[in-house]
């Protein structure tokens, strides 16, 4: 399931930035007692109570100007309220309801997106009942706050989480076997092109110019019994080469798009060959614990031997050892060759993905490999493998039960996945070990 994304919007100098800090738990947003310093979207990933949601700071939205910065400060603010699951409505509790308050609070409702009120500057017993004073923008969740002391920064967290769960309860209705596809890479690659030759039509628009595709993009399409998803994302760039304001809405589409798929094809050029952007986006993918085959694309395009297509899986082996796993498929998006090889070792990498194993045959493969490997000692101290479960999918979890859980070495936690592996296979999806003390 996609984590969900909370947007902290609100007028200049309320504490939007103070606030993202204390809930990122680091100071990543700049803070300065003046309106107009956070200008762009900044986001971080957080979690309260297990569950795990993403974060937006946003810059001060003022509706009544006109001014170029401040346009492009509201359509950044406003991309991410049409993005949120939760909109955290910041206002500053030693000021009092405003006009520019009551603006952006119309903006919100228009938006028909679950809406939490943060009073900030609430910082001691004499300012609660500053609370009272927004009750008249019309939203019935209001919380108290003082974002730089830290104060009622739980009780806001709840409330977001309230608002989460009826947004996911939402999502679960009319799940099916339908497996959702992310074409995922840099810009240029041919992420367009190889959507419209599996769909068959000019369904997504396609130039030569890197950056065309602006949206994440959902067509549906079924080969043989198997249904698909395929979501085609804008390419994503280093932070730093982002030069587009649209190509900073790009990146969190991508992200947003990864997070919503099953499987995520990470497509290669050819031509370019593995850049080190290449493995940044298979990362991304990696990190949310998605299943994931790589796939070279303009493979027509490259003058080529026998050994050709060999040598070239051999060199990105090397350099992507963490996706060892990952199947890789040499593609032509323009001339059609072997692009139906991605719905197939998709569908296969979606079944491994969900894949659940009995605990019986765990246990037997897991003590298998304890016997003909016997875990190292430390210090004199030896490391015992109790028993082991699987505890989750999507991806594959597993929950080694030991004796002292700092004696596992990385290098035997390592052997224990690759055993998993050869017993049980797991093409295409990466698996997780979760290594706990027995009670």
């Amino acid at each position: 399931m996609t984590a969900p994304l909370v947007a902290i919007v609100g007028r200049p100098n309320v504490g939007k930035s103070t606030l993202f800090n204390r809930i990122a738990g680091e100071r990543l947003a700049i803070v300065q007692d003046r309106p107009g310093v956070t200008r762009d979207r900044l986001y971080t990933r957080s979690e309260w109570r297990l569950h795990a949601f993403n974060l937006v700071d946003t810059g001060g939205l003022e509706l009544a100007a006109d001014d170029p910065l401040v346009n492009h400060i509201r359509a950044q603010v406003e991309f991410a309220i049409d993005e949120a699951d939760v909109i955290c409505f910041v206002v500053d509790g030693t000021a009092g309801g405003t006009v520019p308050d009551a603006e952006i609070a119309d903006l919100l409702r228009r938006s028909g997106k679950p809406v939490v009120v943060a009073v900030n500057k609430v910082d001691n017993q004499a300012r609660q009942d500053l609370v009272h004073d927004f009750y008249s923008l019309g939203f019935d969740a209001l919380v108290n706050v003082s974002a730089e002391h830290g104060l009622g920064i739980g009780d806001l967290l709840d409330a977001f989480l309230e608002r989460m769960a009826a947004s996911e309860a939402g999502e679960d209705e009319g799940e099916d076997e339908t497996v959702r596809i992310a074409v995922i890479g840099r810009p240029n690659v041919g992420k367009s092109s190889l959507v419209n030759t599996l769909l068959g039509e000019e369904r997504v628009l396609v130039s030569e110019q890197a950056g065309t595709t602006r949206d994440a993009i959902d067509t549906p399409l079924t080969y043989g019994d198997q249904s698909f998803i395929l979501i085609d994302t804008a390419g994503v760039r280093k932070r730093g080469k982002i030069y587009e304001r649209t190509e900073k809405y790009s990146v969190l589409r991508a992200l947003r798009a990864i997070e919503r798929c099953d499987v995520a094809v990470v497509l290669i050029d050819a031509v370019e060959g593995l850049v080190e952007q290449d493995k940044h986006v298979a990362g991304f993918a990696l990190e949310a614990g998605k299943a994931l085959l790589i796939a070279v694309n303009k493979w027509d395009a490259v003058e080529k031997d026998t050994k050709t297509a060999q040598e070239f899986e051999r060199k990105m082996r090397l350099e992507l050892p963490f996706l060892a796993w990952a199947p890789i498929i040499f593609i032509s998006a323009l001339t059609g060759r072997k692009v139906t090889r991605v719905l197939e070792t998709a569908a296969e990498a979606a079944e491994n993905h969900a894949l659940r194993i009995a605990t019986s045959t765990v246990n037997t493969v897991v003590q298998e490999a304890v016997t003909m490997v016997p875990p190292p000692t430390d210090k004199g101290r030896r490391l015992k493998i109790m028993y082991c479960t699987q505890i989750g999918v999507k991806p594959p979890t597993f929950a080694v039960f030991v004796n002292d859980p700092e004696l596992m070495h990385f290098s035997y936690r390592r052997y224990l996945e690759n055993h998993l592996r050869d017993s049980f296979g797991f093409q295409g999806t990466p698996i997780r070990l979760s290594i706990r003390a027995r009670r």
